[in-house]
């Protein structure tokens, strides 16, 4: 793996987010639910990035940003709906398209379970999976996350990992 940086999301990272965006939305629409059109414009990402950091100041999100040697956003990370009353989150990741079999998934997911534990002092994690993102569910595994139920919806199942800290 290249040498990458994971930090926490900035308001100024709007541009560089909008990018990462637009040149994956095609890749990530065949993983993970897609985007309203409205977030794709410079207003809409700096809209979700106040929202996300407003999280953060709750203590509700911590979104990072992974970045190349370059500077360049080639991946998310975030714990999102973190209960400390539970101490649980839910982890979620995307990672560009070009970027892809690099191991970066992996670092961030081992990113997260580590800000989960120092950070937030957190002792459950979950991560739910659509059935056809065979990447996600094996980077899930090879962080120690286990199947906990399966989730079906018409004819398609999706799965919830489940990690305890």
């Amino acid at each position: 793996m290249k040498p990458v940086r994971i930090r926490t999301l900035q308001s100024t990272d709007a541009e560089a987010l909008l990018i990462f965006e637009l040149d994956n939305r095609e890749w990530f629409e065949r993983h993970i639910d897609a985007r309203g059109s409205e977030f794709y414009s410079v207003q809409g990402v700096t809209d979700h990035i106040a929202a996300y950091l407003s999280g953060f100041a709750a203590g509700t999100w911590h979104p990072f940003v992974i970045e190349d040697p370059a500077g360049n956003i080639v991946g998310r990370a975030n714990l999102k709906g973190i209960d400390r009353s539970e101490r649980s989150a839910e982890v979620g990741y995307r990672i560009a398209q070009g970027a892809c079999g690099q191991g970066l998934a992996t670092f961030a997911v081992r990113h997260l379970i580590q800000q989960a534990q120092l950070h937030w002092n957190l002792k459950q994690l979950v991560a739910d999976v659509y059935a056809g993102n065979i990447g996600s569910a094996k980077v899930l595994e090879r962080c120690g996350f286990l199947i906990e139920q399966t989730q079906q919806e018409g004819t398609v199942q999706d799965y919830r990992f489940s990690l305890t800290i």
